[in-house]
Protein backbone atom coordinates (compact mmCIF):
# COMPACT_ATOMS: atom_id res chain seq x y z
CA UNK A 1 0.00 0.00 0.00
CA UNK A 2 0.95 3.74 -0.68
CA UNK A 3 1.73 6.15 1.92
CA UNK A 4 -0.21 8.86 2.35
CA UNK A 5 -0.08 12.17 1.06
CA UNK A 6 0.56 14.83 4.63
CA UNK A 7 1.70 17.72 2.14
CA UNK A 8 1.53 19.23 -1.09
CA UNK A 9 4.10 21.32 -2.70
CA UNK A 10 2.99 24.02 -4.59
CA UNK A 11 5.69 24.93 -7.56
CA UNK A 12 6.05 28.67 -7.66
CA UNK A 13 6.43 29.63 -10.95
CA UNK A 14 8.97 32.64 -11.60
CA UNK A 15 8.07 35.89 -12.97
CA UNK A 16 10.84 35.21 -15.87
CA UNK A 17 9.37 32.52 -15.99
CA UNK A 18 5.39 33.75 -16.35
CA UNK A 19 6.71 36.36 -19.15
CA UNK A 20 8.28 33.45 -21.17
CA UNK A 21 4.72 31.80 -20.99
CA UNK A 22 3.30 35.12 -22.07
CA UNK A 23 5.62 36.03 -25.25
CA UNK A 24 4.88 32.54 -26.24
CA UNK A 25 0.82 32.86 -26.35
CA UNK A 26 1.50 36.40 -27.67
CA UNK A 27 4.11 34.89 -30.32
CA UNK A 28 1.77 31.98 -31.26
CA UNK A 29 -1.43 34.83 -31.89
CA UNK A 30 0.98 37.08 -33.85
CA UNK A 31 1.59 34.11 -36.21
CA UNK A 32 -2.35 32.94 -36.37
CA UNK A 33 -3.38 36.79 -37.17
CA UNK A 34 0.08 38.22 -39.30
CA UNK A 35 -2.48 39.13 -42.58
CA UNK A 36 -4.77 41.04 -40.47
CA UNK A 37 -1.42 42.35 -38.37
CA UNK A 38 0.11 43.76 -41.96
CA UNK A 39 -3.36 45.59 -42.12
CA UNK A 40 -3.42 47.07 -39.42
CA UNK A 41 0.09 48.22 -39.60
CA UNK A 42 -0.23 49.92 -43.15
CA UNK A 43 -3.58 51.76 -41.91
CA UNK A 44 -1.68 53.15 -39.24
CA UNK A 45 1.26 54.33 -41.57
CA UNK A 46 -1.20 56.21 -43.44
CA UNK A 47 -3.06 58.14 -41.10
CA UNK A 48 0.76 58.73 -39.89
CA UNK A 49 1.63 60.26 -43.09
CA UNK A 50 -1.60 62.42 -43.41
CA UNK A 51 -1.20 63.37 -39.81
CA UNK A 52 -4.57 61.72 -38.64
CA UNK A 53 -2.74 60.18 -35.60
CA UNK A 54 -1.31 63.16 -34.46
CA UNK A 55 -4.48 65.13 -34.89
CA UNK A 56 -5.63 62.33 -32.70
CA UNK A 57 -3.39 62.43 -30.29
CA UNK A 58 -3.89 66.18 -29.77
CA UNK A 59 -7.35 65.95 -29.47
CA UNK A 60 -6.49 63.44 -26.22
CA UNK A 61 -4.47 65.77 -24.83
CA UNK A 62 -7.13 68.55 -24.90
CA UNK A 63 -10.45 66.18 -24.58
CA UNK A 64 -11.41 68.21 -21.59
CA UNK A 65 -11.65 71.32 -23.34
CA UNK A 66 -13.42 69.76 -26.55
CA UNK A 67 -15.93 68.09 -24.44
CA UNK A 68 -16.82 71.44 -22.61
CA UNK A 69 -17.24 72.72 -26.07
CA UNK A 70 -19.28 69.81 -27.28
CA UNK A 71 -21.32 70.28 -24.36
CA UNK A 72 -21.64 74.41 -25.11
CA UNK A 73 -23.36 73.83 -28.54
CA UNK A 74 -25.70 70.88 -28.13
CA UNK A 75 -26.65 72.72 -25.08
CA UNK A 76 -27.71 75.62 -27.47
CA UNK A 77 -31.46 76.16 -28.00
CA UNK A 78 -31.60 75.92 -31.76
CA UNK A 79 -29.68 72.46 -31.22
CA UNK A 80 -32.10 71.23 -28.42
CA UNK A 81 -35.32 72.72 -30.76
CA UNK A 82 -33.79 70.53 -33.63
CA UNK A 83 -33.47 67.38 -31.02
CA UNK A 84 -36.80 68.19 -30.06
CA UNK A 85 -38.32 68.94 -33.55
CA UNK A 86 -36.64 65.77 -34.60
CA UNK A 87 -37.95 63.71 -31.93
CA UNK A 88 -41.64 64.80 -32.93
CA UNK A 89 -41.15 64.35 -36.57
CA UNK A 90 -39.90 61.19 -35.53
CA UNK A 91 -43.39 60.44 -34.00
CA UNK A 92 -45.73 61.60 -36.26
CA UNK A 93 -43.76 59.05 -38.96
CA UNK A 94 -44.13 56.63 -37.16
CA UNK A 95 -47.98 57.17 -36.41
CA UNK A 96 -48.79 57.28 -40.27
CA UNK A 97 -49.68 54.20 -42.50
CA UNK A 98 -46.74 53.77 -44.50
CA UNK A 99 -49.31 53.09 -48.01
CA UNK A 100 -50.78 56.10 -47.94
CA UNK A 101 -47.17 58.09 -47.22
CA UNK A 102 -45.60 56.36 -50.01
CA UNK A 103 -49.07 57.35 -52.20
CA UNK A 104 -48.99 60.60 -51.22
CA UNK A 105 -44.98 60.93 -52.10
CA UNK A 106 -45.97 59.51 -55.45
CA UNK A 107 -48.85 62.01 -55.97
CA UNK A 108 -46.49 64.84 -55.12
CA UNK A 109 -43.78 63.55 -57.34
CA UNK A 110 -46.46 63.26 -60.33
CA UNK A 111 -47.65 66.76 -59.49
CA UNK A 112 -44.53 68.81 -59.18
CA UNK A 113 -43.62 66.87 -62.83
CA UNK A 114 -46.39 68.32 -64.12
CA UNK A 115 -45.97 71.28 -62.81
CA UNK A 116 -42.44 72.04 -64.40
CA UNK A 117 -43.79 70.55 -67.86
CA UNK A 118 -47.06 72.84 -67.64
CA UNK A 119 -44.02 75.74 -66.30
CA UNK A 120 -41.60 74.83 -69.09
CA UNK A 121 -44.70 75.11 -71.75
CA UNK A 122 -45.28 78.59 -70.03
CA UNK A 123 -49.05 78.16 -69.69
CA UNK A 124 -51.30 80.22 -68.39
CA UNK A 125 -54.43 79.98 -66.45
CA UNK A 126 -57.64 82.60 -66.89
CA UNK A 127 -60.41 82.70 -64.58
CA UNK A 128 -62.89 80.93 -66.75
CA UNK A 129 -60.30 77.87 -67.34
CA UNK A 130 -59.72 77.79 -63.29
CA UNK A 131 -63.91 77.06 -62.94
CA UNK A 132 -64.13 74.56 -65.58
CA UNK A 133 -60.98 72.74 -63.60
CA UNK A 134 -62.83 72.37 -60.72
CA UNK A 135 -64.90 69.34 -63.21
CA UNK A 136 -61.53 67.69 -64.39
CA UNK A 137 -61.73 64.61 -61.82
CA UNK A 138 -57.65 64.75 -61.02
CA UNK A 139 -57.87 68.55 -59.76
CA UNK A 140 -61.43 67.60 -57.98
CA UNK A 141 -59.88 65.02 -56.09
CA UNK A 142 -56.57 66.82 -55.16
CA UNK A 143 -58.83 69.95 -54.16
CA UNK A 144 -61.34 67.58 -51.98
CA UNK A 145 -57.88 65.88 -50.55
CA UNK A 146 -56.88 69.24 -49.62
CA UNK A 147 -59.83 70.98 -48.01
CA UNK A 148 -60.36 67.48 -45.74
CA UNK A 149 -56.75 67.73 -45.19
CA UNK A 150 -57.38 71.12 -43.98
CA UNK A 151 -60.10 70.58 -42.02
CA UNK A 152 -58.45 68.01 -40.08
CA UNK A 153 -55.49 70.60 -39.43
CA UNK A 154 -57.99 73.00 -37.98
CA UNK A 155 -59.81 70.16 -35.73
CA UNK A 156 -56.07 69.30 -34.24
CA UNK A 157 -55.45 73.27 -34.32
CA UNK A 158 -59.02 74.05 -32.17
CA UNK A 159 -57.85 74.91 -28.62
CA UNK A 160 -59.22 72.52 -25.88
CA UNK A 161 -61.49 74.20 -23.95
CA UNK A 162 -60.76 73.92 -19.72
Amino acid sequence: MAAPITSIKRTERSELEIQQEKLAELQKQIAEQEESLQKIMEITGELHKIGALDALQAMLHSKEKITGIALGQVSREPVTNLLNNVMAGAGILTALDPATIQQLSKSVQKGLSEAEQGNEEGQKTGLLQLMKSINDPDINRALTFGMNFLKGMGKGLEKPTE
